[in-house]
């Protein structure tokens, strides 16, 4: 599902979410909207996989916020295929469950940031923000 903004106000980014709980993304949704980004949600790393797409026309976004738990295809396999396929998008990890161990995995497979529910709005945001402000860089290095 994508939310769009209305014309009169420019998107900041698209982020997807990736997340089993709806009263996790729900909220996100909502402030990330009311912060300007578009949303694309996803209930497990099946779908985020699939709303991504791997051929021609995948879906463009500018970061992924990924849970770890999750059914079907959990968060770590999820983020080993964002990784391999679309290595420029930044992954921030939004975990309930924080590990040590498994955020410094993470870290050397090429996760941005590591937050652990529940998270304060402003810091989610400023996460983003540097996110989706490094992937525009890096995108505007390869547009001539």
């Amino acid at each position: 599902m994508s939310e769009q903004l209305s014309p009169s106000r420019p998107s900041q980014g698209r982020i997807l979410v990736v997340d089993d709980e709806l009263s996790i993304r729900k909220p996100i949704r909502i402030a990330l909207l009311q912060a300007g980004y578009e949303v694309v949600e996803a209930t497990d790393g099946q779908e985020a996989i699939d709303a991504l797409g791997d051929g021609d026309n995948p879906l463009l976004v500018d970061a992924i916020l990924c849970d770890i738990r999750m059914p079907r295809i959990n968060g770590i396999d999820a983020i080993q295929f964002f990784r391999s396929h679309y290595p420029s998008i930044p992954v921030i990890v939004l975990t309930g469950y924080p590990d040590c161990d498994l955020a410094v995995t993470l870290m050397k497979m090429g996760v941005r940031d590591y937050l652990v529910k529940p998270v304060a709005k402003q810091d989610l945001l400023r996460v983003l923000k540097g996110a989706v402000d490094t992937h525009t860089l890096f995108k505007d290095q390869f547009v001539a």
